[in-house]
């Protein structure tokens, strides 16, 4: 939709943020990915956890890991910090096997489990503190950094507060804060956002995109569907099965079919009659008076259908462009067990990976 008035277009030039994030891009490229996962698997007793999975994840990119509980979220993060074993395939991080890593690569990783497990009876401040002082990090630079990270977790008024005095949302803050407090290379987080209200959960994902736009690596678990938009990548677990790799708007796509378009009549109009209209993929006829229709491209098809319409006696009084929600495209890409999904490559998208589907 065009706008008429005085605001002119003018370029926007280069700023030094920019240029930095497309150097850390074209880095990312050169060097492959920082974390690999080929083939992994998981296996407790007859169960298994996670099944077959490969993906990789390059510098500067968050990749979502998104799925309902029980779908293996957890245990692929648990595998890559080397708290657990696979039961067959490959993973690394930094070059190295997670079971086998040395100082110098642990100091470059930050972890934030998914249940609270520092001391409760430190305070805020002594908590990230303690955490700060394992990573070498030195006064007056380790005061510097608990105050940061403190105040982006909105927890610097609390500092004095032992853990056990806090509430859940607040643990799972203080928590946050005890992963980034050394400032981490590569950062697993599983559930940052669990028990959070809405204003706080956007705070988190400010700062991860900022770690990200700083070249930081970021894998996050969550059941917030709504935060794949967030994410460079979305990797769709399902019964600990990959069933979908790729960025959010390839997800929406893939499990849609295509575009979608909502058009509204004046009077009662009969879809059937626009299926032959060039780019047209399905037709779903919501009310007498509404049409969902799925295309290649919504800006070509919208013509179309408009002018379609009309010959056949219609008149059309809406058109526009509908985006479904991450709800929307995570359930029919579970419930499709990834016959839809597509991959956009790794999450740096250098490269083709097609992930192994339910």
């Amino acid at each position: 939709m065009h706008r008429h008035g005085t605001c002119q277009t003018r370029a926007v030039p280069d700023t030094a943020e920019s240029l930095g994030a497309r150097e850390l891009s074209r880095q990312a490229r050169a060097e492959g990915p920082l974390v690999t996962v080929r083939g992994a698997s998981r296996q407790y007793g007859d169960l298994v956890a996670v099944d077959d999975v490969t993906l990789d994840v390059a510098r500067g990119t968050i990749l979502g890991v998104i799925g309902p509980s029980g779908s293996g979220k957890t245990t692929l993060v648990r595998m890559l910090t080397g708290t657990l074993t696979p039961t067959k395939g490959e993973l690394r991080v930094l070059g190295q096997e997670p079971r086998k890593f040395t100082r110098h690569v642990r100091e470059r990783i930050g972890y934030m489990p998914q249940h609270f497990v520092l001391s409760e009876e430190l305070t805020a401040s002594e908590n990230v503190s303690f955490v700060a002082s394992l990573f070498g990090l030195l006064w007056p630079r380790r005061g510097r950094r608990v105050r940061e990270v403190l105040q982006l977790v909105d927890l610097w008024e609390a500092r004095g507060r032992r853990a056990r005095q806090l509430s859940g949302g607040m643990q799972r803050r203080l928590e946050l804060a005890c992963a980034l407090v050394h400032d981490p290379t590569v950062l697993f987080v599983d559930e940052p956002t669990a028990g959070l209200d809405p204003m706080l959960r956007q705070t988190i994902w400010t700062e991860f995109r900022r770690l990200r736009d700083a070249g930081r690596t970021l894998v996050v678990t969550t059941q917030y569907v709504g935060e794949a938009e967030y994410c460079d990548q979305v990797a769709v677990l399902a019964n600990g099965q990959l069933v979908a790799l790729a960025t959010p708007e390839d997800l929406r796509r893939s499990a849609i079919g295509g575009d979608v378009v909502q058009v509204a009549t004046a009077q009662p109009f009969d879809g059937d009659l626009l299926r032959q209209v060039a780019g047209v993929r399905n037709i779903d006829q919501t009310t007498p008076r509404h049409l969902l229709v799925v295309t290649d491209d919504a800006g070509e098809t919208i013509p179309r259908l408009v002018q379609e319409v009309s010959k056949a006696g219609g008149e059309v009084v809406s058109s526009s462009e509908y985006r479904p929600s991450f709800d929307e495209v995570f359930a029919k890409l579970v419930a499709n067990g990834g016959d839809a999904a597509t991959s956009a490559g790794g999450a740096g998208g250098s490269e083709r990976h097609v992930p192994r589907a339910a």
